[in-house]
Formats: structure tokens, sequence, C-alpha cells
């Protein structure tokens, strides 16, 4: 018979609690390093006349399949989540300066599922997972292109603020939620240099967590921060038409909870295809597929593979 969570561990002995939490962390992160992955995007850095709004939804596909340090008795363990995420992106001027607003949110319907102690659970969550807000602004090399400036620079130097809000749905009795209850910030730098019909961009980002002060029947987690390093080659082939080769790097995020200091340092890669064509002079589609692994010390997410088709509208 199936089990209704994969870790229902409320009754269970300190010692056995442990090793789950320990479980779970290495799945939280592991899940988060999926949703990073989506992140993979190019042309972030891209400006458009001031007053322009863009609308967007996407849905996608993602399938992880988790293998653990076999101490923890899980195994064939399975992740599936499909999601819908809407995307609003403004952009305007200051200082003759372009900036970029960016809001996400997104929606998930997703299922752990694996053999533990060697019998099949499973768990599915449904609902909103945590927002996304992002402004940017180009630095150097990129005015405002409603300006007046007809010669596009050749090197774009930028930076932005990313913040997720802990709006998403979790609850503090389960192990397993789409929210994370803590607030997830994260500084960019990116520099664009643009040659004939090519492109070449590089993002830094730093991610930092505010603690969690009910992880799971009011126990405390804190997060190092991690870093990572992003990288995209794109070809314009006509107006409205591109094509992008990505790729990212991570590492960091080792764990505390209840002040005790867990192994689980991650690093992972991250491997992206998208692709852009328009509909009408106003609409067009996206395509990505995004490739990643992901290791920490107990659990390593293999041939993680996610596609997002998204449209948009421009006004």
């Amino acid at each position: 018979m199936k089990s209704k969570n994969i870790l229902r561990v409320k009754e269970e002995p300190t010692m056995t609690k442990n090793i789950h939490l320990t479980y779970l962390l290495c799945l939280v992160f592991v899940m988060h390093s999926s949703i990073f992955a989506q992140d993979l995007e190019p042309r972030r850095w891209t400006a458009l006349p001031s007053g322009t709004t863009i609308l967007g939804i996407g849905l996608g596909h993602n399938a992880s399949s988790l293998n653990f340090d076999p101490l923890l008795e899980i195994d064939d363990a399975d992740v599936k989540r499909d999601f819908l995420i809407l995307n609003v992106t403004h952009f305007f001027s200051l200082a003759g300066k372009s900036l970029r607003f960016d809001a996400l949110l997104p929606f998930h319907n997703a299922k752990w599922d694996g053999l533990l102690r060697g019998e099949p659970a499973d768990v599915q969550r449904t609902g909103l997972a945590d927002p996304r807000f992002r402004l940017s602004i180009n630095l150097l090399g990129a005015p405002d292109p409603g300006s007046g400036s007809k010669k596009p620079a050749n090197t774009v130097v930028g930076a932005a603020i990313s913040v997720n809000v802990p709006w998403g749905e979790n609850h503090e009795d389960k192990l397993l939620n789409l929210g994370n209850n803590r607030y997830t910030i994260r500084p960019q730098i990116g520099v664009v240099h643009t040659r004939g019909p090519w492109s070449y961009e590089l993002t830094g980002s730093v991610f930092f967590f505010t603690d969690n002060n009910d992880f799971f029947n009011g126990n405390k987690m804190e997060q190092d921060p991690f870093y990572a390093v992003q990288t995209h080659i794109i070809r314009v082939f006509s107006p409205g038409v591109w094509a992008s080769l990505g790729a990212g790097y991570e590492e960091g995020s080792r764990s505390t909870v209840n002040g005790k200091k867990n192994d689980d340092n991650r690093d992972g890669f991250i491997a992206a295809l998208s692709a852009g064509v328009p509909i009408t002079a106003n609409q067009g589609v996206k395509l990505s597929y995004i490739w990643s692994e992901i290791n920490t010390s107990t659990a390593k997410i293999v041939h993680s593979d996610t596609v997002v088709l998204a449209w948009s509208i421009r006004f």
C-alpha cells in the first residue's frame, strides 16, 4: 500500500529524524536547482524602448531522477513537475539609463515518488510556488532605445537585484512544499558583447537566504549563500528570430538546522538551448530545453530534463 507521505517523521526518534532532515535538505536543494535551471535565461540584459510592457505565459514540464546515499533507505526516487508561469516585464528609463522590471508568478503540480525502506511512497503538491521580482539597470553602453540613439553599443554592463518572496504553498507540518517560507535575495551583474548578429553574455549571481524559523514543526534552518555563473551565445537571424546556447555552474549553499551544520554543500552544471520566433508584429513564442545535474554529499539529481514553451505579447 502506498504511503501518503515519503517522510512522515513526527513519531520517529530524534536520531532517525535528523537523518530524514538531512534527506529533506538534499531534496529541497535539488528542487531549488531545478527552478534555478529555468532561470538560465538569455537576453536578460536586452533593452527595449521606455514604456514597453511584455506579458508572457509559459508552460513547462520537468522530469528528474534522484540517487541517494544507501543509508537513507530511499531508492528509485523520481520527481515530475508540470508548471505554468505568468510573467510581466516593463521597461522604463531613469537619468538616461534603461531599466527593466520583471514579475514572475509560478504555479506547480509536483509529484515525488520512490521506495522508502522497500515500500512504495509518494507525495503530490499543487499550488503557488514562490513568486520572483527582479529590477535591472543597464549601467554602461546601452542608452534608452527610445532616447534617439541610433548606434547600438558593442558592450553592455548591467546590474540587477532579484527577490523570491515566500508566498508559495507551505505547510509547517509537512516536509515537502512548493514554497520555501523565506526570502531569497540575488544580486547580479552581467556583461554582453555584441558583434554583428552574434551576442555573448556572461552573468554572475550570489543567492542569499533569510532564515526559515518554522522549518518542519518549528525547526530553524539557515543556509549559506551559493554562487552561480551563466553564459550564453546568441545568434539573431532576422528581427524576432534568434537562437541561444547557454551553460551555467553553481556551488555552495551548505545548510544549518537548529545550529547543527550539515555536510550538504552542493555543486551543479546546467545547459540550455533556446529559440524564439515572432508570430505577429507584437507577439512571439519561445521554446527552451534545459538539462542539469546537481550533486551533494548524499544525493545527486541526474539527467534532469525541462522543456518550456512560452508565448508573449508586447504593448
